[in-house]
């Protein structure tokens, strides 16, 4: 089966789904209800890319498609816009942002000399977004990114936007340097906070009040934040660090994740074995099982 008849089973497939008498739960779905499906179809896939498992990698990209397009056809069956125009936008959009490869492109006046590396097509892409399609910013580059992204990838996203600007690091060992000093004035703010915690009457339960509740002094919830604010410091540094290093630090972070979930899964099993209560107590054993799961591949 060629593609072009493969994508047209493929298709009719979504709309026998969503019509009269289709599957309840598919016509049931809206826009809004299949975005987490969407984003949890694409975590899926990148695993699977990750791991370099090609044959899962074919199954979870299937799904990351059909996710797509069952979206796409949602749109087209309430009359936003149709499928075909989706694709034919997409196909001009190609077209108009590599003129080096299209001679017939819109964005060709954007060219500038020879286009043959990556860093150079990334470049005439920006020099097209705004002068061809007119998408300039408001303010700034950042506003090209999405508010609605997470905020590890919108850190990443600007970090590469102010990149693009001359606004970077030319070497590793200041990207490593500022984790360090982020670390420090992230130890400095916490010092802060269990010195501001200090004499604070206790509750009927023993406790002091917890930094941000509305029994909590305006003091300590002004140290509590100045650490929050350095935390997240320290991570945009990490996220740089990363980025430097050519790695995506959601990706890396989700396979970590990913990781996490294995071993401690595996530690909850055996210690359920054993008949090992999971406590502050038993730490030991955790341990233990974790280095196991370490060394089973797990």
């Amino acid at each position: 089966m060629d593609t072009k008849e493969a994508f047209c089973r493929f298709f009719e497939t979504i709309k026998t789904l969503r019509a009269p008498g289709g599957c309840p739960w598919d016509r049931d779905q809206t826009p809004l209800s299949m975005r987490r499906d969407l984003i949890e179809e694409t975590f899926e896939a990148v695993d699977a890319i990750s791991a370099e498992d090609s044959v899962h990698a074919k199954e979870e990209l299937g799904d990351v498609m059909l996710n797509a397009f069952m979206i796409a056809y949602m749109y087209e069956q309430s009359g936003d816009f149709a499928v075909a125009d989706a694709l034919s936008e997409l196909t001009d959009k190609l077209i108009r942002r590599h003129p080096h490869v299209f001679p017939q492109s819109e964005g060709k006046a954007c060219m500038q000399g020879e286009v043959n590396s990556s860093d150079a097509v990334l470049n005439q892409w920006d020099r097209i977004k705004e002068n061809v399609e007119g998408r300039k910013t408001q303010k700034t580059i950042l506003d090209e990114i999405p508010a609605s992204f997470p905020p590890l990838l919108k850190a990443y996203k600007m970090q590469k936007k102010a990149g693009k600007r001359g606004f970077d690091w030319t070497d590793l060992e200041p990207v490593k340097a500022k984790i360090l000093e982020e670390l420090e004035e992230t130890e400095q703010a916490y010092e802060e906070l269990k010195t501001a915690e200090k004499g604070i009457p206790v509750q009927p339960d023993g406790k002091i009040p917890a930094p941000l509740t509305k029994n909590a002094p305006e003091s300590v919830n002004k140290a509590q934040l100045h650490v929050e604010e350095e935390i997240g410091d320290l991570l945009f540094a990490v996220v740089n660090y990363a980025r430097h290093l050519g790695v995506d630090p959601e990706t890396a972070l989700n396979r970590t994740n990913q990781k996490f979930y294995r071993r401690f899964s595996y530690v909850e099993q055996q210690m359920q074995q054993e008949g090992i209560p999971m406590d502050n107590g038993h730490l030991k054993e955790e341990d233990g099982f974790w280095n196991q799961a370490k060394k089973q591949g797990l």
